[in-house]
């Protein structure tokens, strides 16, 4: 979608993803080596009783989701920022992501461009909130 498609107020779902173990420790290895993402033993006399997933895993889960839909397309040219990111809840192997996505904000640019900000949200197959954050992105108009 171009600038000029998008609205304030505009929703959009996404599908669901569900994050197996193996996602999380293969991710948590390359990015993320902490114990509560990649020992089970550590993990289990932890707070969360288990491993899970890291938050910067669940972040990119959800800008995942979201840029599948295709709502961007071809017309993105860059993310210019993220603000306000909240990890909520643990995410744990086996559930099941999806995220809703807001149109919170437009600002015209020069050159035929335009910044779009969306808030985010991911939940689990239980509807709990995750995740939460907002990514202001260019635009062609």
């Amino acid at each position: 979608m171009r600038y000029h498609e998008f609205q304030t107020g505009q929703t959009f779902q996404t599908r669901s993803l569900r994050l197996t173990k193996e996602d999380i420790t293969a991710f948590a290895t390359e990015y993320d080596p902490q114990h509560m993402h990649l020992d089970d033993e550590k993990a289990a006399q932890g707070r969360f009783s288990g491993i899970i997933a890291s938050g910067i895993q669940t972040m990119a889960v959800t800008f995942k989701l979201w840029v599948e839909t295709g709502s961007y397309g071809e017309d993105i040219i860059a993310g210019t920022a993220m603000n306000n990111i909240r990890f909520i809840k643990p995410v744990y192997p086996g559930d099941e992501l999806h995220a809703t996505v807001e149109v919170t904000g437009l600002r015209e640019k020069a050159n035929e461009t335009g910044l779009v900000t969306v808030f985010l949200k991911t939940f689990n197959e239980k509807e709990d909130q995750v995740f939460e954050g907002e990514l202001t992105v260019l635009v062609r108009k």
